[in-house]
């Protein structure tokens, strides 16, 4: 029997060619025309080329090796993982741009949280695949959220807030292994109320909140959307009479927002109550939400400024409230790489933007306006068109694994690919905040390109593995 057999070489073809437009564009963005030194280890060209062949000896070991100790071993190695990230803290670890991120290895850095995440999505494929585990149970997705928040934890306390955020990217696994759209609508929204937090008033945003939390279970009750339309009007008008006697009887001493938010607190209790006696054990899960919501809204401020100073004025320019001509300049200079670019390019090689250097880190996270800026329109389109299919083939590997594990750890893949792509691609064009965040085997990191390749690879070892019973697994 082949070592090769049932290797999804669709998938590996794909991995090749996209690493090698990332070499490509990576060279094109780092070289420095008549050096003598070609060859040098000070270009990032050479360095990559380096990571490249490191990352395609590390793909060949994975699939060599027997397929079945991934699931074996998940919690030690997320555990091993987790602990190299944690040498950061220590004196091996390096600052760069701000973040205590990195490992230094000779005259390499490392950041190890890239290949954290292999061992995080190995250890959540493990505990999902239990026999007893379902989505819908609420103990269950403690458990899981519990897993992500440890990374997410160390990521924020490494100043290196775009690789915590990229863990938030399970939630399209979660959704894809089957949790209720009612959960996933009020996670989105109370997403944006965060957003919107730096924009609108506390008031607001508490009304906001109510008509979310009304909406949401609405859909959840369907034919009861008539009590969520009762309980808004009764609140907003006790809300209006306890506003009105305050002010009669101490005057200034109470607004609106005050009368609006004891008022929610307290119907909290008979939401609970006819929860209970309707038998919806749903909407227990939902007034949880809406607490912690409203407890969490106020703090956003705290969380805001516990962030570093670059990082609260990227936000700030993003949402129109500061302005910061150094990031206004990288992401303006970026849009007029790519718009440059026209429908066919300029030519390899021959991109003014990037050649002369007035892109800021055109080999990392910009690398995207590199290819926009020499290959145009229809370069772009190819770029889109590569990766989607990457991250469909992926989707599609988790579609038709007969066992949970390789179902599970398919899907976190698939998440993590997509939420790179989407925040590299929109910060490039402005559309997101800067994040840091590298496209998936393009930009230029070893870190980035070895964690991926890792990711990917075991997909395929489990995908091609003979072994695709859940009972078959359940021996370890």
């Amino acid at each position: 029997m082949s070592l090769f057999q049932g290797v999804d070489w669709g998938t590996v073809i794909l991995y090749l060619v996209i690493t090698l437009v990332g070499l490509a564009a990576v060279f094109s963005a780092s070289y420095v025309e008549d050096a003598e030194d070609f060859f040098s280890f000070k270009h990032f060209y050479v360095k990559h080329m380096m990571w490249l062949g490191i990352s395609y000896v590390i793909a060949l070991v994975i699939l060599l090796l027997d397929r079945s100790l991934w699931h074996k071993w998940a919690y030690i190695i997320c555990l091993v993982t987790l602990a190299i990230v944690l040498l950061t803290f220590t004196p091996l670890g390096k600052v760069v741009n701000g973040a205590r991120a990195w490992l230094g290895v000779g005259g390499f850095t490392l950041q190890p949280m890239e290949i954290a995440k292999v061992g995080v999505s190995l250890a959540v494929a493990r505990m999902m695949s239990k026999y007893e585990f379902t989505v819908q149970r609420f103990s269950d997705m403690v458990k899981v959220l519990a897993l992500l928040f440890v990374p997410f934890c160390i990521a924020v306390l490494q100043n290196d807030t775009g690789s915590g955020v990229v863990f938030c990217s399970f939630l399209f696994m979660f959704y894809r292994e089957g949790l209720d759209n009612w959960i996933c609508v009020p996670a989105i929204f109370f997403v944006a109320l965060l957003i919107l937090s730096f924009l609108l008033t506390p008031g607001v945003l508490l009304l906001s909140l109510i008509f979310i939390f009304t909406f949401s279970a609405g859909m959840l009750m369907r034919d009861r959307w008539k009590v969520c339309v009762k309980y808004v009007a009764v609140l907003m008008f006790v809300s209006t009479m306890l506003f009105l006697l305050l002010s009669f009887v101490a005057p200034s001493k109470f607004d609106f927002y005050d009368c609006l938010l004891y008022t929610t607190m307290v119907s909290m209790i008979g939401v609970v109550v006819y929860a209970y006696r309707a038998n919806i054990r749903k909407l227990y899960f939902l007034v949880l939400i809406f607490f912690v919501s409203v407890i969490c809204l106020p703090t956003s401020d705290m969380m805001f400024r516990h962030l570093r100073a670059h990082q609260q004025d990227r936000i700030r320019t993003f949402l129109g409230l500061h302005e910061d001509r150094d990031l206004l300049y990288n992401v303006t200079q970026s849009k007029i790489a790519i718009g440059s670019g026209g429908f066919a390019g300029q030519g390899y090689l021959d991109g003014v933007m990037v050649r002369y250097g007035r892109v800021p880190e055109r080999h990392t996270d910009f690398i995207f306006c590199t290819i926009g800026e020499e290959f145009g329109f229809i370069g772009v389109v190819v770029l889109f068109v590569l990766l989607a299919m990457l991250i469909l083939r992926i989707m599609r590997m988790g579609d038709r694994q007969l066992e949970t594990f390789g179902r599970v750890y398919c899907y976190c893949v698939a998440s993590i690919l997509f939420f790179h792509c989407f925040i590299n691609i929109g910060m490039t064009m402005g559309v997101v905040p800067i994040m840091g965040i590298p496209l998936p085997l393009v930009s230029y990191g070893g870190s980035s390109l070895l964690g991926f390749t890792m990711l990917i690879f075991i997909a395929i070892a489990l995908d091609a593995s003979p072994i695709k019973s859940q009972s078959s697994l359940l021996k370890w």
